[in-house]
């Protein structure tokens, strides 16, 4: 029987569920609120998917079977909370293109941080192996796209705490958290435990024979666990050689020299990874070479250029305080900075250690930058406003001595200025390499 899907959003995510849906034979209707792209309306027509756009109208919803909303649409937004109350499910893209391939393993990643690269290191862990496996999720393609033209043994999906509070009976057959620090609090009512309990929406249909992978050195995952059980085997790893967790001996940190990634955090990514092939029966001789050979990804702590002594790192997917910690933790020189953007209700302070210890300039790429030149001010001789990456690049230029790094690790989101952090990070680094 034939049902009525409607696909809220028409972003990667929306556009995958629409071609999906229509692909199933369903009755699709897609809406978003903002203006669509002219390449996804010439998609759209091209499929005969019926859609508005500027708005959302809710009299062309009634009926849906279901509804498949775009992460970033929040569950307060009035149309969503009309189809709830409405009785109409609302869902996300990963559950709905899920239940298209009830015989797939899952292997699913989540955390405040890591989780492209640890996505991306298990990706190409299961692929150096030779499994027929594909990688999506918050990263790449939609989940969606790929299910409705391919069929995969393995997916590795790369999970946001925005996906996962769309996913209801999705059950992953290895699921990884690795780590839990204050992230997107805006759309948790800034309360951190609405946070936690997202992340561990990756581990909620865990039955024992499922596999659920942790950083047991997190507090806020620890701190979960003693008075939330998780019914998956458990599989801990931690700085700490020998540590017991929960009953369970613990998987020490991979050794830095056996990495080429550098950095502690680095190691954790890695240690996960490496747990999840051996589950899936990679070789530990295939494991040794994909981590010694995997050169990590764009827009995270990504070198661009060196000119006139002073070497250029892209960081823009730091869009939080801790990814911008582990960044400054990793520089050895002095250090230019460039931060800034949407504020989602960030905390500073674990940041002014090294701020105070390694950074001389602050250059604020933003619309609003009170909030950083309030907190940094004090700590740095430089503090400078921009509202382009040319201008942040040319003043960073300006500042910036023989042997410093200059680097875009915003700590914030980019929608103030730019399409997205992909978007923030391509401009920066087209102009470091027109220098």
């Amino acid at each position: 029987m034939q049902r009525f899907v409607v696909v809220l959003g028409a972003g990667e995510s929306g556009m995958g569920a629409a071609y999906l849906a229509q692909k199933k034979g369903e009755k699709v209707f897609l809406s978003d609120a903002g203006r669509i792209a002219p390449e996804h309306k010439a998609e759209l027509e091209a499929w005969g998917v019926s859609y508005e756009e500027g708005w959302h109208t809710f009299e062309r919803m009634k009926g849906a079977s279901l509804v498949v909303k775009s992460p970033g649409i929040p569950d307060t937004a009035t149309v969503v909370q009309a189809l709830r109350y409405a009785g109409i499910p609302v869902i996300s893209e990963i559950e709905f293109a899920a239940s298209y391939a009830p015989d797939a393993k899952w292997f699913c990643i989540t955390g405040s941080n890591g989780k492209t690269t640890t996505t991306n290191l298990v990706y190409e862990l299961l692929r150096a192996a030779h499994l027929d496996v594909a990688m999506a999720g918050n990263v790449g393609r939609s989940l969606a796209r790929i299910v409705a033209d391919e069929h995969h043994d393995y997916y590795v999906l790369e999970l946001s705490s925005f996906q996962l509070d769309g996913m209801y009976h999705f059950r992953a057959d290895v699921a990884i958290l690795l780590n839990i620090t204050p992230d997107h609090l805006d759309r948790y009512d800034h309360d951190m435990r609405n946070y936690v309990r997202s992340k561990f929406r990756i581990c909620q249909n865990q039955t024992e024979g499922e596999c659920f992978i942790f950083n047991a050195d997190d507090e806020e995952i620890m701190g979960y666990m003693r008075s939330h059980p998780v019914r998956a085997a458990l599989y801990p790893f931690s700085k700490h050689a020998g540590k017991n967790v929960l009953g369970k001996d613990v998987t020490p940190l991979h050794p830095q020299e056996s990495l080429s990634l550098k950095g502690v955090h680095n190691q954790y990514n890695a240690t996960a990874a490496m747990l999840a092939a051996l589950l899936a029966k990679v070789s530990e001789e295939t494991i040794a070479e994909v981590l010694r050979s995997f050169q990590g990804i764009e827009h995270r702590l990504e070198f661009v250029r060196e000119v006139e002594g002073v070497r250029y790192i892209n960081d823009s997917k730091a869009t939080n305080v801790d990814s911008v910690w582990y960044a400054l933790e990793s520089m050895k020189t002095p250090v230019v900075w460039i931060a800034g953007g949407t504020d989602k209700g960030n905390d500073y302070a674990p940041l002014q250690d090294f701020v105070r210890e390694k950074v001389h300039t602050l250059i604020c790429l933003g619309v609003e930058n009170q909030k950083l030149i309030r907190d940094f001010g004090g700590l740095v001789k430089n503090v400078v406003e921009v509202h382009s990456a040319q201008e942040a690049v040319a003043q960073a230029r300006y500042f910036a001595h023989n042997g410093d790094t200059v680097l875009l690790s915003p700590a914030c989101a980019s929608f103030d200025l730019f399409k997205n952090y992909e978007d923030r990070g391509r401009q920066f680094k087209e102009a470091v390499l027109a220098l």
